[in-house]
């Protein structure tokens, strides 16, 4: 019991069900089973006894655990049964980072909640025993109580399920730009090692910007996604050749808007026996290739220069060979689903002249090519 008290930060008397079964998880299974009838012992004379129901519920999860049967889902829901546990997936589908990877505002607010959940029972809205023995309703209502008290404004504003995705925004956009800014010290280094720079074929880029100026005035595939990989969509293309062929060429690597086409999308996307367009399948798989790709891959290029293969197998080989990141090495699967991203890739590169109709460099794709991955990465301000 003493053991409880210290990790719940609580005297016996203030312990919950939740307590004491955050306790027993936080150590071994089997130390927690030969531990659990003195625990309920001394808990019964120190005047703070738990049901019945919840002393044979830990013994059934923890002999459960031992025996290596016990799911996490099993053990998550258990302990969401005691009735003061947050639910880590609500049914409007509102998820809680894990315990150790929450922040400033996600820890305060699933503080928070633990403690309205702690008034609500001792106010006789949740029923634990019912919880612990699988009851629907109690488990629809304890799911509502919590939706409710996540959409609903604190005192002081916040809207605490709005609070916690803020933050979360807020740190993945802040790894990302980290990892972008990372990748892009490695760009430079990379080209500035080079023993010879790329130089602009003029005559090539004016014939691609030309060819590019004609197919983005068209609709369909493939001038849908390149207007919306360059975020031409709602402003006017460029009368700058280099600076059309760079916006098109670096939204490739980083797509700046999606489809603007007309269409319910929503509906697109929940016709789960419908299949894909083309230009989404397109879309998806740009935004699925990570910064470590693109790094290698250009990388290679730039060093091997005009007339390598650039094919979307010898790409993800490339990439799975490289010594430019640090990467775990690449299983076949890996590998393949490399090739498959970047089949979009390579194909959107023979548009813009980055590869010939056999997928080899050509040499203004030797030029533009770290141009154009580096205006991607590059903060605006650049």
């Amino acid at each position: 019991m003493d053991f409880v008290c210290a990790h719940a930060g609580r005297p016996v008397l203030a312990l919950t069900r939740r307590d004491v079964a955050r306790a027993l998880l936080a150590v071994p299974s089997g130390v927690a089973l030969v531990a659990l009838p003195d625990l309920r012992r001394e808990m019964l004379a120190a005047g703070r006894p738990l049901t019945p129901t919840f002393w044979e519920s830990a013994k059934a999860i923890l002999s459960s655990i031992e025996a290596g049967q016990a799911t996490v889902g099993d053990v998550q829901r258990w302990l969401e049964s005691t009735g003061t546990e947050p639910i880590l997936m609500t049914p409007s589908y509102f998820v809680w980072p894990e315990e150790d990877e929450r922040g400033p505002v996600a820890a305060e607010m699933y503080a928070r909640l633990v403690a309205y959940l702690e008034e609500r029972l001792a106010a006789g809205e949740i029923e634990p025993d019912a919880l612990v023995s699988g009851d629907r309703e109690a488990r629809r209502a304890y799911e509502e109580l919590q939706e409710q008290w996540l959409s609903t404004p604190l005192p002081d504003g916040r809207v605490p399920g709005f609070a916690v995705s803020d933050e979360q925004d807020e740190e993945l956009f802040a790894a990302w730009d980290e990892e972008e800014a990372y990748a892009l010290s490695e760009l430079r280094h990379i080209m500035a090692e080079l023993p010879k720079q790329p130089e602009a074929p003029l005559a090539e880029l004016e014939a691609a910007a030309a060819r590019l100026r004609a197919l983005l005035a068209l609709p369909g595939y493939p001038s849908n996604v390149l207007r919306a990989c360059a975020g031409f969509e709602d402003r006017p293309l460029p009368d700058d050749d280099a600076e059309l062929w760079l916006a098109v060429a670096a939204g490739i690597a980083g797509p700046i808007s999606d489809l603007s086409e007309g269409g319910d999308v929503l509906e697109e996307f929940v016709d789960l026996d419908g299949e894909l367009s083309e230009e989404d399948i397109a879309l998806a798989n740009l935004c699925a290739i990570q910064h470590a790709d693109w790094l290698a891959g250009v990388a290679a290029l730039a060093r091997m220069g005009p007339g390598v293969l650039a094919s979307p197998e010898r790409m993800a080989r490339l990439i799975a060979e490289s010594e430019d990141v640090d990467v775990d090495e690449h299983a076949d699967d890996d590998v393949e689903a490399t090739e498959r991203l970047f089949t979009s890739v390579v194909t959107l590169w023979g548009y813009l002249g980055i590869v010939d109709e056999d997928d080899v460099l050509t040499p203004l794709g030797w030029w533009g090519l770290p141009k154009a991955l580096e205006r991607s990465w590059a903060p605006p301000a650049e």
